[in-house]
């Protein structure tokens, strides 16, 4: 068994996007209260900043900031796109999922201006297509786009849509919510001015807060343009960079998880080991469930190792909540899906889990499906 699994709790494994599985050395970095304004406290937050930007390849003398914000990650993200255009500025959205359609909800709701791009839930977006609207609307002053589509576990292909995005001398905007940390990606050649995550992803830290990795001059140009007092990204930072303090009350014990689980990723190979323990886990989970026929609902080309929608058996008895709550009392959670025009249901590959648990959560599975009585056939691919 991994060396690392000795760190693991011995809680039900979580197989979902998050939150997930943590080791049980993160969980007791909580076991102790520190007050915001604590020395110690604001020497953690200094490291974790410094952390950051290290796993993201970049430095402050590269000109990158990282940026702490209370709540989770879908807060970091109406953070960004709340502040990183001015008043006349408007976004260009991506969309091939559901977690972009959110940033379209966003800023619709915000009432900033803001143009799609939208494709199907299995299909990657166009970098050609981008050019293209980058080109015919010149209103156009930034772009975002997810980086893994949780909604299927579709990887977009960031670097090429980062150098059009360049090319064109507009603003990107990277939703990496379930990529960072798990992901071996180029930051600093793919340009990126804004990238967003949360404490409960990939790095395999607690709920509580989301961070945001931005380039410093971007970052400065920014002022005056948030649409929020909470989320105003520049003025977090500059408290920080001040006394290293938040604006407003830190989830103190979840950023004393964060750290040991930062340091738990760099013994562990930093984001190179941590991405082949996640595609090991993602083989024997598709490997697995082809045997037991099932069928992912992504080409393989196209599916990234952070988790992987399967279809519905064809039997007409399967009832996914049945099976889900099955695999609940035998102590594991997978997850619903979330594709509009299929039913599915999603198995993660990233927390704290192993080999050993992935085969543990196949042999849950293939008895689940015995005792509901299931017509499956072995997929061959």
């Amino acid at each position: 068994m991994n060396e690392l699994s000795s760190t693991k709790s011995p809680a039900k494994p979580l197989f979902t996007p998050g939150p997930l599985t943590t080791s049980l050395t993160v969980k007791q970095a909580m076991l102790r209260d520190l007050g915001s304004r604590d020395p110690e406290f604001i020497g953690v937050v200094r490291r974790v900043r410094e952390k950051l930007l290290r796993v993201a390849g970049v430095s402050q003398d590269d000109g990158y900031e990282a940026i702490l914000l209370q709540g989770s990650g879908t807060f970091g993200i109406e953070a960004v796109l709340t502040c990183a255009v001015p008043p006349d500025g408007k976004w260009l959205i991506v969309i091939n999922g559901a977690y972009g359609d959110r940033m379209a909800k966003i800023a619709a709701r915000h009432e900033i201006d803001h143009a799609v791009l939208k494709y199907a839930e299995n299909t990657p977006p166009d970098p050609k297509d981008i050019d293209r609207a980058l080109t015919d609307d010149p209103q156009i002053t930034a772009a975002a786009v997810v980086h893994c589509e949780t909604t299927t576990g579709i990887m977009n292909p960031i670097r090429e849509i980062a150098d059009v995005v360049a090319r064109h001398g507009k603003v990107l905007f990277v939703d990496s919510m379930s990529a960072f940390g798990g992901v071996e990606f180029d930051f600093h050649a793919c340009r990126i001015d804004y990238l967003v995550s949360s404490a409960n992803k990939c790095i395999e830290g607690v709920p509580g807060f989301s961070f945001c990795i931005a380039r410093r001059d971007v970052l400065l140009q920014s002022e005056g343009w948030s649409r929020t007092v909470v989320l105003d990204l520049l003025e977090q930072w500059r408290g920080l960079e001040k006394n290293g303090q938040f604006r407003f009350t830190p989830p103190t014990h979840a950023i004393l998880a964060f750290e040991r689980a930062l340091d738990e990723l760099e013994a562990e190979g930093g984001v190179p080991g941590r991405a082949r323990r996640y595609a090991a886990n993602h083989r024997c989970i598709v490997d697995g469930m082809r045997k037991l026929g099932f069928t992912e609902y992504l080409a393989p080309e196209l599916q990234g190792h952070i988790i992987t929608a399967f279809r519905y058996p064809q039997d007409p008895t399967f009832s996914f909540d049945a099976f889900y709550n099955r695999l609940n009392e035998k102590g594991f959670v997978i997850y619903p899906g979330k594709v509009s025009d299929a039913d599915c249901f999603r198995i993660g590959h990233i927390g704290r889990i192993f080999e050993s648990d992935c085969h543990a959560l196949l042999s849950a599975i293939r008895e689940t499906a015995r005792e509901m009585k299931l017509d499956l056939q072995p997929v061959r691919k």
